[in-house]
């Protein structure tokens, strides 16, 4: 037997010399992460508002029976919403998406970064780690928000897409994230007046994939800022 496989091998190397081809010791390279989602493409201000014009215009419902929860595990890859059951969770996929600079890369997890803050305009560097909640994935319609304006509503796998649909979410500056809180439009809008545009018209294109409503005071904070765009 040791005979036979010993003028096997010799039978591979001769015919390896013989085809000019030597045998490789390069090592195979780890796979790269599944493709995450893709920046939303931009909206025109007059499809904005005509958009707009769509969603229902009513008051917001109770708080009651509210928590994370209602919109499934933070961050999971288990969702029907574009780059999902992509193996990687929507956390780094959404950090992938908006970070640049990034170096390393391991498996899915985004290790260092740099963010170009849309909210803010700030260049804020991110590295995973104690410090990693300098920059934090923002919903750009709230989970409370969305609760009150009709997620309640939704069947429990249609709450989770929202919760990890790319459109609705932003890599932004920590606490400036932690500042906006659950607030809608007529309360909150980002700093940079140059991305508020961007904003609302993500946020009215979220309620209406989503089959949410406004309120009035809301709808009137979208309309004004959409005169300007």
């Amino acid at each position: 037997m040791r005979s036979v496989t010993k003028l096997s091998m010799s039978v591979v190397a001769v015919a390896a010399l013989l085809s000019g081809c030597k045998p490789s010791t390069t090592p195979v390279s780890a796979p790269a992460p599944a493709a995450g989602p893709s920046q939303p493409g931009p909206m025109s201000g007059a499809d904005a508002q005509k958009m707009l014009a769509t969603l229902v215009i009513k008051g917001s419902a109770p708080m009651s029976g509210y928590s994370r929860d209602q919109f499934g595990q933070a961050w999971t890859d288990d969702n029907d919403a574009p780059g999902g059951h992509n193996k990687c969770d929507t956390r780094d996929d959404i950090l992938r998406r908006d970070l640049s600079d990034i170096q390393p890369v391991t498996g899915c997890q985004v290790q260092s970064g740099t963010l170009h803050d849309a909210y803010t305009g700030k260049t804020i560097a991110f590295a995973r780690g104690p410090k990693s909640t300098v920059v934090q994935i923002d919903h750009m319609v709230p989970l409370g928000d969305a609760w009150q304006s009709g997620a309640q509503q939704l069947p429990p796998d249609k709450r989770i897409d929202l919760a990890n649909d790319p459109r609705n979410l932003q890599a932004v500056d920590g606490p400036t994230n932690e500042s906006k809180g659950d607030s809608d439009a007529a309360t909150w809008l980002p700093p940079q007046a140059g991305y508020r545009c961007t904003y609302v018209e993500r946020q009215i294109q979220v309620k209406s994939i989503y089959g949410l409503w406004v309120t009035q005071a809301e709808h009137d904070a979208m309309a004004g800022v959409l005169q300007g765009c």
